[in-house]
């Protein structure tokens, strides 16, 4: 009788355990489709009746394409999660501003700020001094400025540590290789405040503020789609060799700061007016006002980042530092948005990686050598398929027609008159720039302009958009295309509706002398 009981317990324990196993099947069937496709392994096939279509786009493109003929990547990493936090912290461009401020606008007035004692800071000073190879003896000017760090910009120091474990290791690695100072990293916050894409009043661009012409004599390139200001780590090579430059000129590091923001030629200016003096604190009160504030600016930041426990900063860790990426020369012209839903890599993540890419578009130009930089494991999928990432990108292009720019090397600054029906925004689009961008560079406090005005402007994005077959196709058309302008045309606008059409040519073809419309006028918009 037990026996028999125990056999009726079995076969009930078997066929719960069957029922489970359906149970489970079930539940597997109707599991979200983004799980399905992540944990899908290589022996499983998965077939899903009612697909989510709310993800098709957000996949990698193993899983978004599954045309085999266009593209079937293998064994691709799931994306890489950003924290929304440190993403804003990547993208977030206020620093910038803030600290060019805080240099223009220090009043350099005693600060109270009790927490830190003056001989505390007397003694504190002469550490860093002994270790350094920059004059750092206390100050009541640097005094003031350190204490008004701590007072009124707590916060925006811990957001620039923050950056600052991503940049400084490459920093470091350049510096040290033309035998510069490590302590010159600091530099880059004063400049830039770590802003790849950080644009001065006058035009400076970059990590490391060069103008148009000193970057060009240091191999950085202006083109429609690369600046090379904007590209950490050549214009890091670059500010290396100008500021190894500089030391053999100077043999003074304070000297080679203040030289580096105001050019040689005011430092020697200077020294000739203070009667041959070469101490920067003798020095000071000749040179340029912004120079004035950029010593103590620079030597202010080494100390709060040299003291940052004292002084409880307590900055965020990035997901991702420099050693963490790698980059991959390319072999074809690829969009960031290709690059995304192939690798999965945010956008956002993407355009912090390669600053230097105006349009978001690598372009592939012989001789010249572009590269994209990845988290490494992404790299290794990126190259592990390369072919296939061509050809899709190849395809896509092709299917949605899309017109590029031409590649050419374009000025760093143009000089624009405003038109009729010319308003800030309407400009700043047409150049890829900001309005605030606008006003900044040509010190306007509001948005108001007139007709005639010029403004100088520095493009983001090229003037025209056309691809050299659009524009081939424009020029050897024998017979002129009209257009009838409609209420509320513009001249730029109905430009902009016509790739390889600029508002220059339309006036030209149609012998225009104002940009003044009505509706019902017919307008050629191809040459003939």
């Amino acid at each position: 009788m037990l026996k028999i009981k125990f056999s009726m317990l079995l076969l009930l324990a078997g066929l719960s355990m069957t029922a489970q196993k359906k149970e489970n099947k079930e539940r597997l069937e109707k599991a979200n489709f983004r799980v399905q496709i992540f944990q899908k392994g290589d022996d499983t096939k998965i077939k899903l009746a009612q697909p989510d279509p709310e993800y098709r786009d957000k996949l990698p493109i193993s899983a978004a394409i599954r045309d085999s003929s266009k593209v079937k990547l293998q064994d691709l990493p799931k994306a890489k999660t950003i924290d929304s936090l440190w993403k804003l912290e990547l993208t977030n461009s206020d620093l910038y501003e803030m600290m060019q401020k805080e240099i223009r606008e220090q009043d350099y007035e005693e600060v109270v700020y009790d927490e830190l004692p003056t001989d505390t800071l007397k003694a504190r000073l002469a550490k860093l001094n002994a270790r350094t190879p920059f004059n750092i003896e206390y100050n009541p000017i640097l005094e003031s400025v350190i204490k008004s760090y701590l007072k009124r910009n707590k916060q925006g120091m811990e957001r620039l540590m923050a950056l600052s474990r991503y940049y400084f290791p490459m920093f470091e690695q350049e510096l040290d290789k033309y035998d510069i100072p490590l302590e010159i990293k600091y530099l880059a916050i004063v400049e830039s405040a770590l802003n790849p894409r950080a644009k001065s009043r006058v035009g400076a661009t970059g990590l490391w503020q060069f103008m148009f012409t000193t970057g060009k004599m240091h191999g950085l390139d202006v083109s429609s789609y690369v600046d090379e200001r904007m590209d950490p780590e050549r214009s890091t090579e670059a500010a290396a060799k100008y500021l190894a430059s500089l030391y053999k000129v100077f043999g003074d590091w304070d000297l080679v700061l203040a030289s580096y923001n105001s050019g040689p030629g005011n430092v020697s200016k200077a020294i000739r007016r203070s009667g041959g003096a070469t101490d920067y604190w003798h020095l000071r009160r000749y040179l340029p006002r912004e120079t004035a504030g950029y010593v103590p600016a620079f030597l202010a930041t080494l100390y709060l980042f040299e003291y940052a426990d004292e002084h409880n900063f307590q900055p965020g860790n990035p997901d991702i530092v420099y050693f963490e990426t790698d980059t991959i020369q390319v072999k074809e012209l690829l969009t960031f948005d290709q690059i995304t839903k192939v690798t999965g890599v945010e956008k956002e993540l993407l355009e912090f990686l390669n600053p230097s890419y105006k349009l978001d578009i690598i372009p592939f130009v012989a001789d010249e050598k572009y590269s994209l930089r990845l988290p490494k494991p992404a790299t290794g999928k990126f190259v592990s398929n390369e072919a296939a990432i061509y050809d899709y990108a190849k395809n896509e292009i092709e299917e949605k027609k899309e017109e590029l720019p031409k590649y050419v090397e374009t000025e760093d600054r143009i000089r624009y008159r405003v038109r009729s029906g010319d308003y800030l925004g309407k400009i700043a689009e047409k150049y890829g720039v900001g309005v605030s961008s606008i006003r900044r560079w040509n010190n306007m406090r509001s948005n108001n302009i007139r007709v005639g005005q010029y403004l100088t402007i520095y493009p983001r994005k090229p003037l025209s958009v056309a691809s050299s077959k659009s524009t081939s196709k424009t020029s050897k058309s024998s017979n002129p295309r009209f257009y009838t302008v409609k209420q509320g045309d513009s001249l730029w606008s109905i430009s902009k509706k016509f790739p390889g059409v600029t508002v220059q040519n339309l006036r030209s073809w149609n012998d225009m002398n104002t940009n003044s419309l009505k509706p019902g006028m017919k307008l050629k918009i191809s040459k003939g």
